[in-house]
């Protein structure tokens, strides 16, 4: 008698497929190592011009970002020539040329002159000797000045007022730092 058990039929069937021929694998792609080593070229090509492209964005930017430094004395020059046109309203013409006196004094010699009263200033300024005696008394009797007309009400005509200017401005010329012919050059002033 023969074996005719369900489960036998199915593993003779099975065992059957197993010996079975299959069909051929197609042959496996073994890279080449120039391969690798254009990979790796084009990486580093594309890095470098990545950071080429970072330096030139940064010199751009330097470049825009450089603002030329324009000296107290020229910048103070500038603001008197613009008080002129304020001549005419004795309060604010006076205002702004004793802030310029004050704001150049503190960028030309470091002195805190903006933040004080004009005594406090004057106070301070005799314990130096940045300035000669004569331009220190010249200057307490500009900044006096220009108080009298700031906080007393007091309205000098425009004869007055010329006068004040020109002591600032004699103060700024008489204070300014000597130029030599490269630096004159640099910012545009003659030397």
């Amino acid at each position: 008698m023969t074996n005719t058990h369900p489960h036998s039929a199915v593993a003779a069937g099975t065992n059957a497929n197993a010996n079975a021929l299959r069909d051929i694998k197609p042959p496996i792609e073994i890279p080449s190592g120039w391969a690798w080593v254009g990979w790796v070229l084009l990486v580093l090509a594309l890095a470098a011009l990545a950071f080429w492209a970072w330096r030139y964005w940064q010199k751009r930017r330097a470049k825009a970002q450089i603002v030329p430094v324009v000296p107290p004395h020229i910048r103070a020059k500038q603001k008197l020539r613009e008080a002129l046109a304020l001549i005419g309203q004795p309060r604010e013409f006076c205002i702004l040329v004793s802030d310029t006196i004050r704001w150049y004094l503190e960028e030309r010699f470091e002195f805190h002159a903006p933040e004080r009263t004009t005594e406090e200033f004057l106070y301070e300024l005799q314990g130096t000797n940045l300035l000669s005696p004569d331009q220190k008394n010249s200057l307490g009797e500009f900044l006096n000045r220009c108080d009298m007309v700031k906080f007393a009400k007091y309205e000098p005509g425009p004869p007055e007022l010329r006068e004040l200017h020109e002591s600032a401005t004699r103060l700024v010329e008489e204070t300014e730092p000597i130029m030599t012919t490269l630096q004159a050059v640099k910012t545009g002033e003659p030397a």
